[in-house]
């Protein structure tokens, strides 16, 4: 698995099957026979994520950097919410009707908080860095004069 990691498409990928799983999760059909299914497709992404997140922090030479950490932490809170959302009560995927699930989605939540920390750890998103000012208030004033 030496080969290059294209993050845009993998990312649309997972969140296409995030929307799939999530499109489940609102229709009227019989669980038992996309139970298992599911499992493996919330499996798959959290495998890939797992992936995509420690490639992302080992290159430190990714072109737009800035882009595919925000990329990869939006899917991730994205996969956070379904995982929430599966496990939740109102779920077709009732913990009573399959109690192997609570102990697979915990694993899960509990992967998917330690990539974001690992991504907030290394990463600092555009929108939170301070900027710093070109020209001091001093070389303003003295270009300017008082005001």
């Amino acid at each position: 698995m030496n080969k290059k990691i294209n993050f845009e498409d993998s990312i649309f990928i997972l969140e296409a099957r995030i929307r799939m799983i999530r499109d489940l999760l609102h229709l009227d059909t019989d669980t038992g026979l996309f139970y298992t299914q599911t499992m493996n497709d919330l499996e798959f992404i959290n495998n890939v994520m797992e992936i995509l997140t420690a490639k992302f922090l080992e290159n430190m030479q990714i072109l737009d950097r800035e882009v595919e950490a925000d990329n990869i932490v939006e899917t991730e809170w994205k996969y956070s919410q379904l995982l929430i959302e599966v496990s939740n009560n109102s779920s077709p995927f009732s913990a009573s009707v399959f109690p192997q699930m609570t102990a697979t989605i915990s694993k899960f939540k509990k992967d998917s908080a330690k990539r974001q920390k690992l991504i907030d750890d290394a990463y600092v998103p555009t929108d939170n860095v301070a900027t710093e000012n070109v020209v001091t208030n001093a070389e303003i004033t003295g270009l300017l004069g008082p005001v």
